[in-house]
Parts: structure tokens; sequence; C-alpha cells
């Protein structure tokens, strides 16, 4: 297993907004936007079986997730997180004067982290705000 190095982009899902409507601290939430989509070809790379959790770092912050098998592509060297807490923990904050974040782009690394756990959105908030989970 190693890390690799690939872009990161961001955005709404038909499944991110309707978990939402149930509650941001819901493990429904989590399962909608607590993964990050990857090429198969990337999979490859990592060394890792699809529903792997991982660790996404940029140089905004980290975060663990759970890598599943894209939903578009095929485009390798490209991965999505729907936004929501934990596509935050690696994105700039920097809005430009537009209020809200650029969410394409953003370099990052990933690396298997199956012994992490992916926090929910209540734990990852504390843990970013407070440093407690």
């Amino acid at each position: 297993m190693s890390t690799i190095s690939i872009n990161l982009i961001s955005g709404r899902t038909i499944q991110q907004g309707a978990s939402m409507e149930g509650g941001k601290e819901t493990d429904k939430y989590m399962k909608a936007c607590g993964i990050i989509e990857i090429d198969d070809s990337d999979f490859k790379r990592l060394g890792i079986m699809k529903n792997t959790n991982v660790k996404v770092k940029s140089e905004y912050g980290e975060v663990v997730v759970k890598a599943i098998e894209a939903t578009q592509g095929p485009h390798p060297g490209v991965a999505f997180i729907p936004m929501g807490p934990w596509a935050n923990s690696v994105t700039s904050p920097e809005t430009y004067s537009t209020g809200m974040p650029t969410f394409k782009g953003v370099p990052i690394t990933i690396e298997p982290a199956e012994k992490e756990k992916v926090l929910n959105s209540l734990e990852l908030v504390r843990a970013k705000c407070w440093g407690d989970a």
C-alpha cells in the first residue's frame, strides 16, 4: 500500500442533499458525505480495496473518509468528496469575496487508513474546532 497524489473536487450530490434533510448529525449524512470517490486505477495505485478508510491530506488539513468507486468517469487522478464538513476539512477557506470556498482542483494525497475511524459530522466538527472527538 502506498500514498498517491491527485486532485480533489467537491460539489453537491442527490444523496448529500437528501440526507441533509434528515439532519447533518445522522449516519445517513455521514455515509453520503464522509466518502471519497476515486477511479479504479487509483484504487490499484493505492493497493487497497473499495470501501476502505483512507486519510486525505491537503495543505489545509486532513480527514479520514471511506474510499468508494467513482460514480463518474473514468477520471484517473481526480477524486470527489461531496460538499460537507469532510470536504471542508481539506479545502481552502479562502472565498475570494464570493462567500463560497474554491471546491475544485485541490491537490491532495490519499493514504490507506484502515484502522482509523470516519468521524460523524459532530465528532469531526468537535475535533476540528476543539481538538476532541
